[in-house]
């Protein structure tokens, strides 16, 4: 944004953004926080500050592990679901083994890093055991009662 304005330019964003999603665009997810950057030429806090008053309003929101979502639309589904959802997909039982995790990350596009966090969540549950060597190996069927932690 290259005018100074009153307003602010985080609210200049969130009304730019405010205004797409109700075009009727169709868009389900939003731009990422370094697309939105770009685009509007500022700095991080500017944007999620533009991303607070849009999701503080109901607009969008966000989940762990997945994009911001326009509120109206059906949540896409976290990379913690979807790789849980491999078991059922895969038809995967007890002491199967995993996929690993550069499959996993082809399979969600998801970084490295959030598909690690996602399996920590697994196996802290007791889904997913490790064997030193060996790979990941299924212990138990996924329970749907089970929830990522929040961090």
């Amino acid at each position: 944004m290259s005018e100074r304005s009153p307003r602010g330019t985080y609210l200049q964003i969130a009304e730019a953004l405010r205004a797409e999603i109700g075009d009727g665009s169709g868009a389900i997810a939003l731009p990422s926080e370094a697309e939105l950057m770009a685009r509007y030429g500022v700095a991080r806090s500017t944007v999620g500050r533009a991303l607070k008053v849009l999701t503080d309003e109901g607009l969008i929101r966000s989940r762990q592990g997945a994009r911001r979502t326009v509120a109206a639309t059906e949540a896409m589904p976290t990379v913690y679901d979807r790789i849980a959802g491999v078991i059922a997909e895969e038809g995967l039982a007890p002491g199967d083994g995993f996929p690993s995790e550069s499959d996993l990350c082809s399979l969600t596009g998801a970084s490295r890093g959030t598909v690690r966090r996602a399996l920590a969540q697994l196996e802290g549950a007791g889904v997913l055991e490790v064997r030193q060597g060996k790979g990941r190996f299924v212990r138990a069927m996924p329970d749907r009662a089970i929830a990522p932690t929040t961090s």
